[in-house]
């Protein structure tokens, strides 16, 4: 079972209008050329949706983020993304502001942007050939992780310190069936390190 879309930390969500256009211009762009991959999207069997992507945003004081559940939208806009504006991970608490409530995997996205403040943009795909052909080839997260955790944030710190993600920004979440994450310094590099695993 996808393991996704569920919402495991305490969430305070202000509901508030859409953000500009321009502060989800790039996000869109990416995340809609991951929809069309597959690597982005919705599981009919489970009734979920999977993937998400991010940006930093230091004007806000926080980072973008597309909303819950919004997976199956192909064409997203303003009004699917959320702007997370404080968390603590080891609270397991988000609090976001926007028309949709963020991610499922706010806090996995929190925890790469602690890694270092260079870190622009965060991208979580599912794809099943890639999940399985690269456990333990790239740097992958412990089996008993499961996202949206304190655990799992743990876990992308000791990659940062002890694997190649450091300097190539992408790993596998083997506690959670087909997902792999990238960060980079935009979206754009993000997105790129995803589907250059194609190649």
């Amino acid at each position: 079972m996808i393991d996704e879309g569920y919402t495991k930390y305490s969430v305070n969500w202000q509901r508030a209008a859409p953000l500009p256009a321009a502060r989800v211009e790039a996000l869109d762009r990416c995340r809609r050329r991951l929809w069309r991959a597959g690597l982005v999207g919705h599981d009919e069997v489970h009734d979920v949706g999977y993937g998400n992507v991010s940006v930093r945003d230091v004007d806000l004081g926080g980072f973008v983020i597309s909303g819950t559940q919004t997976g199956d939208i192909q064409a997203t806009g303003p009004r699917h993304y959320s702007l997370v504006t404080d968390y603590s991970i080891e609270d397991n608490r988000v609090t976001c502001r926007g028309p949709v409530q963020a991610s499922s995997e706010a806090l996995t996205h929190a925890a790469i942007y602690e890694l270092h403040p260079g870190i622009g943009a965060v991208v979580h795909v599912h794809s099943e050939p890639l999940w399985e052909s690269l456990k333990g080839e790239l740097p992958t997260t412990g089996e008993d992780v499961p996202y949206g955790t304190p655990e799992m944030a743990r876990e992308f710190q000791r990659l940062y310190r002890e694997t190649d993600f450091r300097s190539d920004g992408i790993a596998v979440m083997a506690g959670h069936d087909d997902g792999l994450i990238a960060y980079g310094h935009d979206v754009e590099q993000a997105t790129r390190r995803i589907m250059q695993l194609f190649d």
